[in-house]
């Protein structure tokens, strides 16, 4: 289910979090509890990636006021704070273009926008650590 949504102030972007019911989660393996914030275009409803790192379902969630970080706080009794790397400031821009303009985009960005299916896109952390999540795309770290 979903517990918890923030609409960011700097960008049209909005985290959900939520997973599995937390009376279900020493049933289930971490992976299949879906305990991540999710990222989608505010506008476009496109997901745009995942931060993984709670190892239980996230209650709260909630962006900075000036945008450039969010927290996220679940049933494992901890609260994460995320900040964005550099990569997150274009996050979705794509969605927002004219076709010649994304065409332009892809070809500058190459291989990056490449390859996995949208199920397994996750927002790569600054300087990943332990539980912070890892993927491809633009990132958030979890400190």
């Amino acid at each position: 289910p979903l517990n918890s949504g923030a609409i960011s102030p700097l960008k049209e972007h909005i985290i959900l979090g939520g997973g599995q019911d937390a009376g279900q989660v020493t049933t289930t393996a971490a992976a299949a509890g879906k305990f991540e914030v999710r990222f989608y275009h505010l506008i476009h409803g496109d997901e745009l990636g995942r931060v993984k790192g709670h190892f239980g379902p996230v209650n709260t969630c909630a962006f900075h006021p000036d945008g450039r970080s969010f927290s996220s706080g679940a049933e494992d009794g901890y609260v994460r704070l995320h900040h964005f790397d550099d990569d997150y400031y274009c996050l979705g821009d794509e969605l927002d273009m004219s076709k010649t303009e994304l065409d332009n985009f892809r070809a500058q960005a190459g291989d990056d926008l490449e390859g996995g299916d949208d199920d397994e896109a996750e927002l790569t952390p600054a300087g990943a650590g332990a539980g912070a999540g890892a993927g491809a795309g633009a990132g958030a770290g979890s400190h």
